[in-house]
């Protein structure tokens, strides 16, 4: 029978693969890139397919520990720190309402007004450490 076109030049990938199936071991990293492929697909197919409990156990990682809290503070210290950097955002958050305008505005006063009750939970767990102060 005669062909109308030659045969496609054989590469080196398709001359290992041909080596590999003589030698009956096919193996998925015959190429270079083959194992990042390889590995690329399995971190995939479990996003996609682990159970969520197995998600789960992967994203618990370490925090960072650039920044570390003294382990000798006391609770009503951080919670006074907690109180006042609410107070903070909450003053920042409102004087960025007032710059802008339509649903930026709404935005930036929902955020206010989510700090406000996070700052007023934290005064109620205040009061309840020092029912004196």
């Amino acid at each position: 029978m005669i062909k109308d076109s030659p045969n496609p030049p054989e590469t080196d990938v398709e001359t290992d693969l041909e080596t590999n199936m003589e030698n009956e071991s096919v193996s998925p990293y015959t190429c270079l890139n083959s194992k990042k492929l390889h590995d690329a697909a399995i971190r995939a197919l479990d996003h996609y397919l682990a159970p969520p409990s197995e998600k789960k156990a992967k994203a618990r990682q370490r925090p960072s520990t650039i920044f570390v809290i003294a382990p000798n503070v006391d609770s009503e210290t951080l919670l006074a720190h907690a109180c006042e950097t609410l107070a903070s955002a909450n003053v920042m958050a409102s004087e960025l309402a007032f710059d802008l305008t339509g649903p930026a505005c709404n935005l930036a006063l929902g955020i206010q007004q989510m700090i406000s009750l996070a700052e007023l939970s934290v005064n109620r767990v205040l009061d309840q450490v020092d029912p004196q102060g």
